[in-house]
């Protein structure tokens, strides 16, 4: 269906010899009692006038935007020089860094715990002013101690309410000053954590001090936040207008829970944990991330107190035991990592099995992981489950012996009676129920830190266990809290050998909004882009983040980005089709239609994806609306709609599939005589070109047996408009030549 090379390249076959349409480039013959206008009459021309829009223009280059999320597009390019009354703008093409604006007054009435950081937050300020020390403000701080919130905090405490606060995102493959947007009265922040794309030079040092010149002309800020081992190298110290500060220690992760708790409304389990010296000791060491898990957690374990009646200890019986815990067991149990039981239950067993050794035999580790995972399933279902585990195991151990895994399950306990002995119950139609959701979160967690070489057949199972790829699934649950606890590059690649496309692009999806991995998934994604293997997993991921309708507008860019790149890299028509499956829903979508405009017009003007570009317009050719189509009632003047359709028509790979909406189209205008004459005189431009032979005789054959609400055959109507009378002989309707 597609070429492999780019439509606006040299196309061989169709370059190569002269054909009989060649020798007759006037095949199309409009005729004089044509109803349609000359082609260049077909588009009106469109007037440069200011179209009311949410953004107000205060001066060339530079926009204040009141709408709810601020777009930085690729005109915006502003340099200052002294007093912001005296602007000196220099205006240049390039594509910065897009954002989304964050609400003040949402910021500051977050939950906020700054003791630890009092020292910094003074030092970050000037003594003077109260405001920021310096136009460029860089935080250097550990992973996950809150270096984000420390930053976007301080940004809306000490910047006036007029500034607009946006959050970048960090879409590149190194820092440059270039890509950093330069607006009057904002103030940005940028997240630096990816170390393959963002780690710290000093040459990019060095230009921030010229950036920062150029904030402060336009009263604007930037506070970048670095991971620490992105940043510690010679050379990288502050500079004028660049200062550079270092977070060392999280808040207290007994004040941030609490906080957390208060600020959410959870007054009386805020209580119980500040009365509880054990849950107190769970807390203590926790950084910032760990923190607000831990609060997610007991909001969770108070939920489930609040479901279930609580019995004194003594009067609990084995049905009972679970539902009747009380607030604190819950809440200990959440934050427990079990590391004492399980170095137990996967101790050595150097002795025979007695009521004091608790190491588990293998079958039933494979059993305990099982139920970890499905926490709630048949018995069938779970010991199935054991078995594929137990099976993909000896498949990645050569030293096993095949054959063996049957015997030895046989050969030990009944199932009933070890699901009891790993803590789950089994009722009176056989469903085992493991209602500890933590502890299974922790038994996953210490088999995958404490089993290197169980890692890659414990993917394996699991890439093959998930029924569906719904985020509900407990599997995709479980792959996505991996990933989010040990997420690497290595462990990415090794998840696309091991699932199928459509479950990792729904675990990706689980994690791509998460401000400690989401940036390391993003820039992985459009490696994968150029990878043929993976560009499904891109393609599956991006659809599902555009499907999303609370998705911001920096986030839908990044998808469409990866999606432009795999419809331009790829060469397996299959993938590309794939693509434009993605542009499909997303013109379904007023937003996703702009950014599909976006793609045809860059196409169009030579500086962009001709795929993507192409693949974009057969997109928005399948929009459906009343009379003409979406794409000829103008919402997007700026599209050359019969450029476009004539590009498409020329090259073979793409004029099947642009005849198959064209005929979609004009069958659904055959209805209204005036809509339908409209859309054919139309539809003639392009096909009146050279070389438009084969494609205009393919439109007409698709078009047989097709009349319009007044009788008129649709095929034989094209073919009079446009064969002349003179070459019926030679060109007949049903596409012989004679």
């Amino acid at each position: 269906m597609y070429p492999s090379q780019p439509a606006d390249e040299p196309n061989d076959e169709r370059n190569s010899g002269e054909d009989l349409e060649s020798r007759l480039p006037k095949w199309v013959q409009p005729r004089q009692d044509h109803r349609s206008e000359p082609p260049d009459a077909l588009r009106a021309p469109v007037e440069e006038v200011p179209q009311p829009s949410p953004t107000h223009v205060v001066a060339p280059g530079i926009r204040t935007v009141t709408g709810p999320v601020t777009h930085f597009h690729s005109q915006v390019d502003v340099v200052v020089g002294g007093d912001v009354k005296q602007l000196i703008l220099e205006t240049r093409k390039r594509d910065v860094l897009e954002g989304e604006e964050q609400d003040r007054k949402n910021l500051l009435e977050q939950p906020f715990v700054r003791e630890a950081w009092t020292d910094s937050w003074r030092e970050a300020l000037d003594p003077t002013t109260g405001g920021l020390r310096a136009p460029v403000l860089v935080v250097v701080a550990p992973r996950a101690i809150g270096a984000t919130t420390f930053a976007l905090r301080l940004l809306a405490e000490h910047t006036a309410s007029s500034t607009t606060l946006v959050k970048l995102q960090a879409d590149w493959n190194s820092p440059s000053r270039s890509r950093l947007p330069l607006e009057e009265r904002h103030a940005f922040q940028l997240d630096l954590k990816d170390p393959d794309t963002d780690r710290v030079s000093a040459d990019f040092l060095n230009s921030l001090g010229k950036h920062a010149e150029h904030l402060r002309g336009c009263g604007s800020h930037l506070v970048l936040t670095v991971a620490q081992e992105l940043w510690d190298a010679p050379g990288l110290v502050s500079r004028p207008g660049v200062y550079v500060l270092r977070l060392t220690e999280p808040p207290a992760a007994g004040s941030v829970v609490d906080t957390h708790l208060e600020a959410g409304g959870h007054h009386e389990p805020a209580k119980e944990i500040k009365a509880s010296k054990q849950a107190q000791s769970r807390l203590q060491g926790l950084n910032a991330v760990s923190a607000v898990r831990a609060v997610h957690r007991i909001v969770a374990a108070w939920e489930e107190h609040r479901l279930y009646p609580e019995a004194p200890a003594p009067q609990r019986n084995s049905a009972d035991q679970e539902t009747a815990k009380t607030f604190e067991e819950r809440v200990l149990d959440a934050l427990s990592d079990w590391r004492d039981e399980l170095d137990q239950l996967f101790g050595d067993r150097t002795v025979a099995p007695s009521r004091t050794d608790r190491s588990l035999a293998l079958e039933d580790r494979y059993l305990l992981l099982a139920l970890a995972v499905r926490q709630s399933a048949s018995v069938s279902l779970v010991s199935a489950g054991a078995r594929q585990l137990q099976a993909a195991v000896e498949l990645a151990n050569a030293d096993l012996t095949a054959g063996t895994a049957a015997q030895a399950a046989f050969a030990t306990r009944g199932l009933r009676r070890r699901i009891q002995d790993i803590g789950a119950t089994v009722d009176g139609r056989d469903v085992v129920l493991f209602d500890r959701p933590a502890y299974g979160r922790a038994v996953l967690e210490y088999v995958w830190d404490n089993y290197e070489a169980m890692r890659t057949p414990l993917l394996a199972w699991l890439g093959k266990l998930a029924s569906r790829p719904d985020p509900t699934d407990p599997v995709v649950r479980t792959l996505a809290s991996l990933a989010l606890r040990h997420g690497t590059r290595e462990h990415l690649n090794k998840l696309t050998e091991l699932t199928a496309p459509d479950l990792l692009g729904a675990v990706l999806r689980a994690v791509v909004s998460d401000e400690h991995v989401g940036s390391l998934v993003w820039a992985t994604l459009y490696q994968w882009a150029d990878t043929s293997g993976s560009a499904p997993v891109v393609v599956s991921t991006c659809r599902l983040v555009l499907a999303d309708p609370e998705v911001s507008s920096a986030v839908a860019k990044m998808a469409v980005v990866r999606l432009r790149r795999v419809a331009q890299r790829t060469t397996d028509p299959a993938v590309r089709q794939t693509v434009l499956t993605a542009f499909e829903e997303l013109a379904r979508q007023p937003g996703g239609r702009a950014r599909l405009v976006t793609e045809i017009l860059n196409w169009q003007q030579a500086k962009g994806s001709s795929w993507s570009g192409s693949l974009a317009f057969l997109a928005l050719m399948s929009v459906d609306s009343p009379g003409l189509p979406w794409l000829l009632l103008g919402d997007a003047p700026e599209i050359d709609v019969q450029g476009a359709l004539a590009e498409l028509l020329g090259n073979s790979d793409t004029a099947g599939e642009t005849i198959l909406r064209m005929t979609g189209w004009i069958r659904s205008c055959a209805g209204d005589a005036d809509s339908y004459m409209r859309l054919r005189d139309q539809l003639l431009v392009p096909f009146r070109g050279q070389r438009m032979l084969q494609a205009g005789m393919q439109l007409m054959q698709a078009l047989t047996g097709s009349v319009t609400a007044q009788g008129v055959n649709i095929a034989e109507d094209f073919y009079d408009h446009l064969v002349g009378a003179e070459y019926h002989e030679v060109f007949a309707l049903d596409g012989t030549a004679r």
